[in-house]
């Protein structure tokens, strides 16, 4: 396997930033690369301010300072001047495909032979990304979860052309990279297909979220109530919450590529199609479901609107499970409960249906006929119970 010594981020802005934060701990020389010189300025003080914070708490290795790191990122503005000692460009630039295959076929073209191409991408096939490029087999996903120096999870994909020795590549540099909340987990996603393995499995609540907010609008129910229903107990911020603050035009554009990839049952729901067409996409625009105006908003969870069934979302999210043990994304469910654990601080589903799969499958073959939404429906080894040998 070849030694990675230089490694080129590509989109210096929130992710970008924290992904070159980790290449610097683990020892490697970075180039952070970005349009913008206020995004390349506002990188640089987040990861000094980063490791001064380290520096300053002892968490630093012994004899090393936050300047020794610094001494090994440099910043530029020219991509092809900054790829051409790479070997191993990784790519968080905006979620559009044109730009990413353009990307791609740049830095293979002008990089060293054996320089690998890693995107970041949430959801976009590598393939796809790969389709312009002379050398697909250079080409696999690194998919990292944001803060990247606090979430444990790198996803490592590989693309229908990429080599086992860019595959490799990519697991080894990830093992390498220091995670501030416990030891680094690295998923091997053995099928390039859309959302990979957490993203997929957690994409078909929108389905039934959209419904009970749907509900919710007609009937006239505050929003607030139907955030207690639809948040667990012990979460840092309520659902109603992320999602304004993820941005509900993130949701909106994820839910149309499902949509085409998937399923139409993705389609957009008739609220948050409206929170598109009005421009109250969460926090990014003051308004959201809440107002932002003053800050974070802090919803009164007291009272429920008594709508939503959380044994539901379970049953989804381990039918989706068994979804992408059934194409070959992943051969264990084990696998699929540790990386969402380790990629969103929470338990994966699958544990849990093995002991109830029968009644889950039943409660969803009923929310399907009921919601119009056949996507819902068991698929066969959920059905039959046969994943829970697939430890």
């Amino acid at each position: 396997m070849a030694n990675v010594n230089n490694i080129v981020m590509l989109g210096f802005g929130d992710m970008g930033k924290g992904i070159a934060q980790v290449c610097l701990m683990a020892g490697y020389n970075v180039t952070a690369v970005d349009i913008s010189d206020e995004i390349i300025e506002k990188g640089l003080n987040y990861i000094k301010t980063g490791f001064e914070k380290l520096e300053s708490k002892g968490k630093l290795p012994e004899g090393s300072s936050t300047v020794d790191y610094l001494a090994k990122l440099k910043t530029s503005k020219d991509i092809i001047e900054a790829v051409k000692e790479a070997d191993l460009v990784i790519e968080a630039v905006v979620e559009k495909l044109d730009i990413k295959q353009n990307l791609c076929k740049d830095i293979i073209e002008n990089a060293p032979e054996h320089c690998i191409f890693a995107s970041n991408t949430s959801t976009m096939s590598i393939t796809e990304i790969a389709e312009k490029c002379s050398k697909p087999e250079n080409v696999i996903g690194m998919h990292f979860f944001n803060p990247a120096p606090l979430m444990r999870l790198i996803e490592v994909i590989k693309g229908d052309k990429s080599s086992e020795e860019s595959i490799d590549i990519g697991v080894g540099v990830s093992k390498t990279l220091p995670c501030l909340r416990g030891e680094r987990y690295i998923a091997r996603v053995m099928k390039d297909r859309p959302g990979f393995i957490v993203n997929r499995v957690l994409s078909p609540r929108s389905i039934y979220f959209n419904y009970i907010i749907d509900l919710a609008n007609e009937k006239g129910i505050p929003w607030e109530q139907v955030d207690a229903d639809l948040t667990g107990p012990n979460t840092p911020m309520s659902l109603l919450t992320l999602a304004d603050f993820t941005g509900r035009d993130i949701s909106y554009h994820g839910q149309l590529y499902y949509g085409e990839k998937l399923s139409s049952d993705y389609k957009p729901g008739k609220v948050l199609t409206m929170q598109i067409e009005k421009g109250t996409l969460g926090k990014k625009t003051g308004q959201g479901f809440y107002d932002w105006s003053k800050g974070r908003p802090q919803p009164d969870l007291s009272k429920k609107a008594g709508l939503v069934n959380q044994e539901i979302f379970n049953a989804i999210n381990a039918n989706e499970g068994c979804r992408i043990l059934e194409e070959g994304v992943a051969t264990s469910w084990k696998v699929i409960d540790e990386a969402i654990l380790a990629g969103m601080n929470f338990p994966g589903p699958m544990e849990y249906a093995t002991k109830n799969y029968e009644r889950l499958a039943k409660l969803l073959e009923e929310t399907a006929e009921k919601l119009g939404k056949p996507y819902l429906k068991p698929c066969y080894l959920f059905k039959s119970g046969k994943f829970v040998d697939m430890i």
